[in-house]
């Protein structure tokens, strides 16, 4: 399993050392992440290194195909609705158990609120 410093050494390839043993990681198969840790990633890459939505969708997306995760369907719906909706990632993973998996979602957040009431 890989963590949030791990991915994103591989992601940014920002530091050579670290970024090919990231890389060893990944070749050797059978790697898996977490939800929790790909918001982490997508936190920082916004926050941090300021990266546009946009992009972020299509790094970490691509990322996901080299991954395995125990709720994929759920983070790559999440993933989608980060790309197309003006909702934090963590809201995002919110609507994507709402949506796929039928969770009930109990929020104050308005824009969230909102689109688990229209869906």
């Amino acid at each position: 399993m890989l963590d949030t410093n791990m991915i994103l050494r591989y992601l940014l390839n920002d530091n050579m050392e670290m970024a090919d043993k990231a890389e060893e990681y990944l070749n050797a198969g059978d790697v898996y992440v977490t939800i929790e840790v790909i918001a982490e990633v997508i936190y920082v890459l916004k926050g941090v290194y300021s990266m546009e939505r946009d992009k972020i969708v299509e790094v970490i997306n691509d990322f996901l195909n080299l991954v395995n995760c125990r709720n994929m369907d759920v983070l790559r719906f999440s993933l989608d609705t980060y790309g197309e909706r003006n909702l934090d990632f963590v809201d995002c993973v919110l609507y994507g158990y709402h949506s796929v998996r039928g969770f009930k979602v109990a929020t104050f957040d308005k824009k969230l609120l909102k689109l688990v009431a229209d869906s």
